[in-house]
């Protein structure tokens, strides 16, 4: 399976900033043939960014989706809002929406099937904290993680479904998690997979790292048999410092 290199700006960037970078990045595009790259703008920048990457085989991704169609439902935005710039991808249940803005597992799988049932490409975050880590309970949070994401669902709805090992305590930390422990991780998500699928989607899915990732440590994760990418935060802010990290990534991959 091929590289599925994803920048998550989070809070960063304006409609303008998010242009300008994308054209520059389409600039470079040639030289990242290989790895399947995704751009995840504020949801302010969705239009700029789209127009911006016309052409390219860069693809437009979003932060976060509600799972209702339309309603009195203050501040969200819906599949067909992010439809209509051309969303073919959405992170779900990343960290930070999880531990400072409250979503559960019950909401992060009501949103899963929503992509899903929507024909977007879930990114399924999923990681332990650190408190948590320290307990030994790390394999007990990702499981519980992806059995409440994943379990009853249609195994042939979930061929395309990224899964996104982001430990907590490596999020903006500046400590990434070693690759033994990303490998790890890796291994216990196919194990959970096929077993809640009952092995009908063994070969899926594709798994990346993310926590302080950047250009200097993304080849000892991308060398793993076990690791497809990566969701990058940071280091995905500056054209030179994502091209770069996408390039390390090529060449750690042999792609």
């Amino acid at each position: 399976m091929g590289l599925i290199i994803a920048a998550n700006w989070k809070m960063h960037k304006t409609a303008s900033e998010a242009a300008a970078f994308c054209r520059e990045l389409k600039q470079r595009e040639k030289d990242l043939r290989g790895v399947e790259i995704l751009i995840c703008p504020p949801f302010t920048a969705l239009a700029a960014a789209a127009a911006a990457l016309d052409g390219s085989g860069i693809k437009l991704g979003a932060q976060n989706m509600f799972w209702e169609e339309q309603g009195a439902y203050t501040g969200e935005i819906s599949p067909a809002m992010l439809k209509e710039f051309g969303v073919s991808h959405v992170i779900i249940g990343h960290s930070e929406r999880r531990h400072i803005l409250g979503e559960d597992d019950a909401a992060v799988r009501r949103k899963l099937e929503t992509a899903l049932n929507h024909g977007f490409t879930p990114l399924l975050c999923i990681g332990e904290r650190e408190e948590e880590r320290n307990r030994g309970e790390t394999s007990d949070v990702l499981e519980r993680q992806l059995r409440a994401a994943l379990e009853g669902l249609n195994p042939g709805v979930l061929k395309d479904l990224v899964v996104a090992y982001e430990p907590v305590w490596a999020i903006g930390t500046g400590r990434a998690a070693s690759p033994t422990d990303a490998d790890s991780a890796a291994g216990l998500v196919r194990q959970v997979v096929e077993k809640l699928l009952a092995g009908e989607s063994a070969s899926a899915p594709r798994i990346q790292y993310g926590g302080s990732v950047n250009a200097s440590n993304i080849g000892s994760f991308t060398a793993l048999s076990s690791i497809s990418g990566a969701l990058v935060g940071g280091a995905s802010l500056e054209v030179d410092s994502f091209t770069a990290l996408i390039l390390a990534a090529k060449e750690a991959a042999g792609c």
